[in-house]
């Protein structure tokens, strides 16, 4: 994909860069004001590509912590493309068992056994505000371009894109 040139080509490509990724980091906000990470299984985002879907125990610390303070960062990493995307935005717990079986895949059965109509589960929606992606180089030839002309010149090699995105207008 050439480099977008708006706004609305940098959402898009940010929707195609963690579309696959199946782990992000969600990162919340502690009642003491500590930062509390931790891996969640990341499902499709809405078509509108401002929302992401996450599933969650009721009972979990990050239904408290998020009910406490909304914003939140999730980390997504794909280590084989040279991408990274970061995300900002503000969580809600959905208590829907009809949402749930629209997003359940069956994986999820292994952290939440009973299904997706079993109790004590919920979703976490994030409304994405901004991001920050880092579309790197994937290719083994061209890293080793860039490491030479870094090694040569004393000066970093750029061999990726970078950008901020606004989910809002």
């Amino acid at each position: 994909m050439a480099a977008p040139q708006n706004e609305d080509e940098m959402r898009v490509k940010v929707r195609d860069m963690i579309k696959d990724i199946q782990v992000a980091i969600m990162v919340t906000n502690t009642p003491e004001g500590r930062m509390h990470g931790r891996p969640m299984r990341a499902q499709k985002p809405d078509t509108d590509g401002k929302t992401l879907w996450f599933f969650t125990r009721d009972d979990s610390s990050k239904v408290d912590e998020i009910e406490g303070e909304p914003r939140v960062l999730l980390g997504y990493s794909d280590t084989k493309s040279q991408d990274f995307v970061s995300i900002a935005g503000k969580a809600r717990v959905v208590r829907d068992k009809e949402m749930n079986k629209k997003l359940w895949t069956e994986d999820l059965r292994t952290w939440l056994p009973q299904g997706p109509e079993g109790d004590g589960i919920a979703l976490i929606a994030v409304e994405v505000e901004s991001a920050e992606y880092w579309d790197g180089v994937a290719s083994n030839v061209a890293f080793a371009f860039g490491y030479a002309k870094a090694a040569a010149t004393g000066k970093p090699a750029h061999t990726g894109e970078n950008a901020k995105v606004a989910f809002h207008d």
